[in-house]
């Protein structure tokens, strides 16, 4: 899953917040307010190789954010609340809206118990094959045939290749080679891929998957929290770009059918599996609103700006780097000065048109 945006260097984000340039900014580039994007989280592990770091933020890096957001003064609101600000007068305060994508079963161990102690509204966006047992969770296969071996061999594009992989550099080089190429497949091969690997190297991807991830006793406390709100993933979490479009319309109809089932309500925003600009296009967009979602979230770094100026349908989001620690970051961040501001009337930030054609 991509972390969906960059960070300024070092320099420049401490410029910007000990200059008070960032603060000064914020009036005129925050917006309304910002989601943030989480996937993860867990305590700190001592194991060297561990490549998915960017997409983890400890028990502890959750606590000091929600503290600093309220010492800051920002509104901290669900995505019903979201969707009313978006279409509505700027506010003179603004909003942050934390959200949790995947509905990984630590976010229920550590991340859960943080949130209610602050009271805090969050939405967690599910796929549901994966509480069911159903869903490959690929990407934490990959990481974990890469983290038990020195050398890998596999079929790629039907040649049999080699990897020589003793040291963690070469691991990390090569586990960003293959997340690269399997999210380039279509899900058949894709899954055809990552069952050969984990066969190959004694992985059990289904026992993995499903305990990586929530299951429906756990969804169904989160539910009956109001300040919970459970959107939709689709079914599999694919990369809607790799399907066709019948196949797309399916996946998002079926997650939000499948949740609803489940829950006995509603279920009105989405997010884009992955979400960055390589994993959707703009007839996704446009199914997302023909689906019925309020709203359908991204990936892609920005502010959501008042008053219809943001697309609904590709909100923009900061996806948390969690080898970051900084709270002055969040803070420039948060302020809007990183990111482009909205275009003149007529063109909308993070509209369908801004994203690839097909």
């Amino acid at each position: 899953m991509s972390s969906g945006n960059r960070f300024l260097g070092g320099v420049g984000l401490r410029l910007a917040f000990f200059s008070g340039y960032a603060r000064l900014m914020q009036r005129r580039r925050g917006g309304a307010g910002a989601i943030l994007r989480f996937e993860r989280v867990r305590p700190v592990r001592s194991v060297a190789f561990q490549p998915r770091r960017a997409h983890e933020i400890t028990p502890d890096f959750l606590d000091r954010t929600i503290r600093a957001l309220k010492r800051w003064k920002f509104d901290i609101v669900g995505m019903d609340e979201v969707h009313r600000r978006a279409v509505s007068l700027k506010q003179p305060e603004r909003f942050v809206c934390l959200t949790f994508d995947g509905a990984t079963r630590d976010l229920m161990t550590f991340g859960y118990p943080v949130l209610a102690k602050h009271g805090m509204p969050f939405t967690v966006y599910l796929p549901t094959a994966f509480p069911d047992g159903l869903g490959e969770a690929w990407w934490l296969a990959l990481e974990a045939v890469i983290t038990r071996n020195d050398r890998i061999a596999f079929v790629m594009d039907r040649v049999e290749k080699r990897f020589e992989i003793a040291d963690v550099d070469e691991k990390v080089r090569l586990y960003d080679f293959l997340l690269g190429w399997m999210r380039s497949l279509g899900p058949e091969d894709l899954s055809a891929s990552i069952n050969d690997l984990c066969k190959r190297y004694s992985v059990d991807l289904a026992t993995l998957s499903r305990e990586a991830s929530m299951d429906w006793d756990d969804l169904a406390k989160l539910a009956a929290d109001p300040d919970v709100t459970i959107g939709s993933a689709t079914v599999n979490y694919p990369m809607l770009s790799n399907l066709k479009d019948s196949d797309a319309q399916r996946e998002m109809a079926m997650g939000k059918a499948v949740a609803e089932a489940a829950f006995h309500r509603d279920v009105s925003h989405f997010a884009y599996p992955f979400g960055d600009r390589d994993a959707f296009r703009r007839q996704h967009v446009v199914m997302a609103e023909e689906a019925g979602f309020l709203s359908a979230a991204s990936a892609i770094a920005g502010i959501v700006e008042a008053q219809g100026r943001t697309n609904l349908h590709a909100l923009p989001r900061i996806a948390w780097d969690g080898r970051q620690s900084s709270l002055r970051m969040m803070r420039v961040m948060l302020s809007g000065v990183m990111f482009a501001p909205v275009q003149p009337t007529g063109t909308r930030a993070f509209s369908s048109e801004s994203l690839h054609r097909t």
